[in-house]
């Protein structure tokens, strides 16, 4: 089994659409038996709130079901249980850095890692239009149809 935890500031955007696009493509490809998703936020903000609801309506023009995922935050004991932590941003990394423990093997780096998409952080769409969270689900698609050969290389 692999394990794989995405992570925003508040775990209510961006992390909550690339856990539901990733689970959607696990579950497509017959593999949820052998890969298990979470999503987590650096920050406590919205421990146990639904995701916004502009990534949920973005979500589901595209197929995707977001409706069951509540807000939690990242913690030390992530680093134990999950093969890899995929941070949106570079300040959510370095955030997730300063709580990975020295006995952690997981994988810790940028979700867009898993791309060819010219850009390395997921933007934060809280603030701005409903184009943002189009945007945003654009590079979770592809980071994660990229995320998930390299696991299924991996099986």
């Amino acid at each position: 089994m692999k394990r794989v935890l995405f992570v925003c500031l508040g775990n209510i955007c961006r992390s909550p659409s690339a856990d539901g696009v990733f689970s959607a493509m696990v579950a497509e490809q017959g593999l949820s038996h052998q890969i298990a998703v979470d999503s987590a936020g650096t920050a406590a903000y919205h421990v146990g709130n639904s995701p916004d609801k502009r990534s949920t309506a973005a979500a589901k023009k595209r197929g995707y079901d977001l409706s069951v995922l509540r807000a939690r935050q990242a913690v030390e004991a992530d680093f134990l249980e999950f093969d890899y932590i995929l941070a949106m941003d570079h300040e959510n990394l370095s955030n997730l850095q300063r709580i990975k423990p020295d006995n952690s093997n997981s994988h810790l780096g940028l979700f867009l890692d898993f791309t060819q998409i010219n850009e390395d952080e997921v933007p934060d769409p809280y603030y701005g239009g409903d184009a943002g969270f189009e945007h945003v689900l654009d590079l979770v698609e592809s980071a994660s149809a990229g995320l998930l050969a390299h696991i299924k290389r991996e099986l």
